[in-house]
């Protein structure tokens, strides 16, 4: 089969090859998975580069997010099992882990729908407490965790505020539903918040940039608020001074949504029925900007890195090469 490895750290661009080798075979627990299509996840990206706190073997297939076909036909949604991740033909996945694809969902839908939503579902509803009515403020609106992020925060009644990085993303942002996208290109985020909300803040803020995005959030959060720290696209790691959420009375929830899968693995499943059941109704599907044949995957990994795409890029190992939509 074709997969791609990576025999030194850097980036994707340069140290991803493409590479025939034999099929992985599944340990104990595990199954053998055709490979439908596979979602292009930032976390490959740091993993590639060496960055990321899941350090595989060198050489890996990176890809931890797949819509696969199982021996018996099945269309599922798995995370691979390291070091054979998803950007190859086949892939190995734990056989208790895996989850039905929604019907209402292509293949690179589904491939989208897992970690990106169950992180949009956990942060907002398990760790943040959205409730209809407030307001949420969404950073990275147009990205792939932040366009799940605002499509679970409409689905759940909030007044939806989206942060964006020009004019291209800012209508992306609005197309997955934002009531107020605001330009950090061409705008003050802090005084646009503050005039979108009457002065008030924003209740949750969703924040997988960190850097100056944090920095942002401290200032426009609301009282009794949640800032739920996601992750550090930006690749600044905050150090906020724990007299700010004192005085101003907000929250500062962590959010590792990994760690469901050992400690909580229930809750997964029942948060993926929550999701199943809103793409049923049409109230939340990934916004898939981007269907990549297998020997575009290194290149358009390299694009989610450089922060220049907008939703979600899919690898999808049955298109044939040129013909990339």
């Amino acid at each position: 089969m074709q997969a791609w490895q990576v025999h030194e750290n850097g980036e994707p661009g340069e140290v991803m090859r493409l590479a025939d080798v034999a099929r992985p075979t599944p340990g104990d627990g595990q199954v053998l998975l055709k490979v439908r299509a596979a979602n292009i996840n930032f976390p490959d990206v740091l993993m590639v580069r060496g960055h990321y706190q899941v350090r595989p073997p060198l050489p890996f297939t990176p890809g931890v997010e797949i819509c696969g076909e199982t021996e018996d036909g099945r269309r599922v949604i798995a995370n691979p099992a390291l070091p054979y991740g998803g950007f190859a033909e086949y892939a190995v996945a734990d056989a208790a882990a895996l989850l039905a694809a929604p019907d209402s969902l292509d293949d690179a839908e589904a491939a989208a729908l897992h970690i990106g939503y169950q992180t949009g579902w956990f942060g907002l509803h398990r760790r943040a407490r959205l409730e209809a009515g407030e307001t949420l403020l969404v950073h990275a609106a147009a990205g792939g965790v932040g366009s799940a992020a605002v499509q679970l925060g409409k689905a759940a009644g909030a007044t939806v505020i989206g942060v964006v990085g020009g004019t291209d993303k800012a209508a992306v942002a609005r197309e997955s539903g934002c009531d107020v996208v605001i330009d950090r290109h061409s705008e003050n985020v802090i005084a646009a918040v503050k005039e979108a909300t009457g002065g008030r803040g924003a209740d949750v803020i969703y924040d997988p940039v960190g850097g100056e995005a944090y920095a942002q959030s401290a200032k426009v959060v609301a009282f009794e608020g949640r800032i739920v720290v996601v992750g550090f696209a930006s690749g600044t790691i905050p150090s906020p001074s724990l007299n700010h959420p004192l005085v101003k009375n907000y929250s500062v929830l962590g959010l590792h949504w990994g760690l469901y899968n050992t400690k909580n693995p229930k809750l997964v499943q029942h948060c993926h029925e929550q999701l199943t059941e809103l793409t049923a109704r049409g109230a939340i599907k990934p916004l898939v900007s981007e269907r990549v044949p297998l020997g575009g995957a290194a290149a358009a990994v390299q694009r989610v890195g450089d922060g220049v795409t907008t939703g979600r890029v899919v690898v999808v190992p049955g298109l044939a090469e040129g013909g990339a939509a």
